[in-house]
């Protein structure tokens, strides 16, 4: 049994930085992915980044290419986001979530959630 507590949400400011963390208590290696999503008031649920433990692979939307950078750490089982030039457009809810069923890009394929950070870019 996975669960999973997200942490390290907060206000920034815009160009600033955040690193998001994912505690993944029960981690098994032979999960095939995890990943962030974020969700904004209004706005649809938006896969943000995952990696693909089958081969080590990570992947990104465009609207968060060369800004973030999701890791995973096997020492203590916890996802990272590290989260440069922050945008006010980046305000969301921030979910960590692990083993989808199919698509890796569609929330409702997975099958463990975390309760979700806050992170809100504002001047």
């Amino acid at each position: 049994q996975l669960q999973l507590v997200e942490s390290g949400g907060g206000l920034v400011q815009p160009g600033g930085s955040l690193r998001l963390s994912c505690a993944a208590a029960g981690f098994a290696f032979h999960y095939y992915a995890i990943a962030w999503f974020r969700q904004a008031p209004g706005k649809e649920r938006e896969g943000v980044s995952y990696i693909r433990f089958s081969d080590g692979s990570t992947f990104y939307t465009d609207s968060v290419q060369d800004r973030f950078t999701i890791s995973f750490d096997n020492a203590n089982s916890t996802l990272y986001l590290q989260m440069d030039s922050l945008k006010p457009e980046d305000t969301a809810v921030y979910y960590c979530a692990a083993e989808p069923y199919g698509d890796a890009w569609y929330s409702p394929e997975y099958e463990y959630w975390g309760q979700g950070t806050q992170v809100t870019v504002s001047s």
